[in-house]
């Protein structure tokens, strides 16, 4: 497919949602591709966002590759001292992690910026905060002076379209809740209903550089 295929999948689906495709931004994930591979499939056509998924193999690659970088993969709370690298942390999903970036922000001096992972499918090999725990943490989250929460995040079950489509709208109808601007869902398999239910990031890898 590649990258300008799928800019053209979110444009139409925005359409057939009534959306202006400028509220969606890809974000281009990276795991496991070369430095080559990201300039010729993604960095050859503009400034896009680089997810990554372990901190180690972003942070090779930052010396490499001057761009955007975001973590959409699970944070361990022992490499939070390298949150400040990124843009984004996409992977926000328990108090305790919470609590270990809130102290590197405030030993750096900066103020990170986090979007809470939510796990709505109730999937337990997966990370994230139940529904029902949001409202606790979303209150304690906002005690912390040195993290901005600006979204959500969720990584629906795989099935089809009518497993996946409602976790995508419930998790806009959460970020409306908490008055959060931000939706990160959709990979390769599934953006376009991401879209279509409002999604603002979504995360796709295996599209751009499948040939």
């Amino acid at each position: 497919m590649g990258l300008p295929e799928v800019l053209d999948k979110i444009a139409q689906a925005c359409r057939r949602a009534g959306r202006d495709p400028k509220e969606v931004r890809l974000v281009a994930v990276t795991k496991g591709r070369s430095v080559e591979e990201i300039q010729e499939k993604v960095l050859a056509y503009g400034a896009f966002p680089l997810g990554e998924s372990r901190v180690q193999e972003a942070l090779k690659k930052m010396d490499l590759l001057k761009a955007e970088w975001h973590l959409i993969g699970h944070l361990q709370r022992n490499k939070a001292k390298h949150a400040p690298r990124f843009a984004l942390i996409h992977s926000l999903d328990s108090l305790r992690l919470a609590e270990a970036l809130e102290g590197v922000g405030e030993k750096a001096g900066v103020r990170l910026q986090v979007l809470v992972e939510v796990n709505l499918g109730r999937e337990p090999q997966k990370h994230g905060v139940l529904e029902e725990e949001l409202p606790e943490l979303m209150a304690r989250l906002r005690e912390m002076p040195h993290l901005e929460v600006l979204g959500l995040m969720t990584v629906p079950p795989i099935g089809p379209e009518g497993v996946v489509r409602p976790i995508f709208r419930r998790l806009s109808e959460l970020a409306d809740r908490y008055g959060l601007p931000e939706r990160s869902m959709g990979m390769s398999d599934d953006y376009e209903w991401a879209v279509e239910e409002g999604a603002t990031l979504v995360r796709v890898g295996r599209a751009l550089f499948v040939d």
